[in-house]
């Protein structure tokens, strides 16, 4: 049977509809409530929000292209994927999500946003930490000598 709340929750569990939509909206009211109706924007840091969700696109549109299955690990990828982006880090698609709400955090001079993507950065980081076990039973030796050559968030640092 399905309730009328089944696609409502759906949504609310994808992450990028949370990092896309939910949270922006919801920074933007809380923005506009607690500064009474007048936002504080500062237009130079949207390129940051561009730039996030630019590469969260592009990087799941090359995955799915280059190594099939879905956009998230529900449908994992059939080959692994160590050319492009994922050349220089192993996770283009959270950092996007990261840098976008970097650029929401400062387009808004939020403190409220600056809570959120901290911590969506740590729940990133324990999540990819499972990915890892997960694409190490996927892809055995050739994931382990991957992760050894490419950075997990940083080319070249982290």
């Amino acid at each position: 049977m399905v309730t009328c709340c089944q696609p409502i929750v759906r949504f609310l569990k994808a992450t990028p509809n949370r990092s896309f939509i939910i949270y922006p909206l919801i920074t933007l009211l809380w923005e506009f409530f607690i500064r009474d109706g007048k936002l504080v924007i500062a237009p130079y840091y949207l390129g940051l929000m561009v730039w996030g969700y630019g590469q969260y696109r592009f990087c799941g549109r090359y995955r799915i292209k280059i190594g099939g299955g879905g956009p998230g690990l529900g449908k994992p990828p059939e080959r692994l994927v160590t050319s492009g982006i994922y050349r220089y880090t192993r996770n283009p698609m959270y950092l996007g999500h990261i840098i976008y709400l970097l650029g929401l955090t400062l387009t808004l001079r939020s403190i409220f946003a600056a809570l959120i993507t901290v911590t969506t950065a740590i729940w990133f980081h324990y999540r990819v930490l499972g990915d890892e076990h997960r694409l190490i039973d996927l892809f055995g030796a050739s994931y382990i000598r991957y992760r050894k050559q490419v950075k997990r968030w940083i080319p070249g640092v982290l």
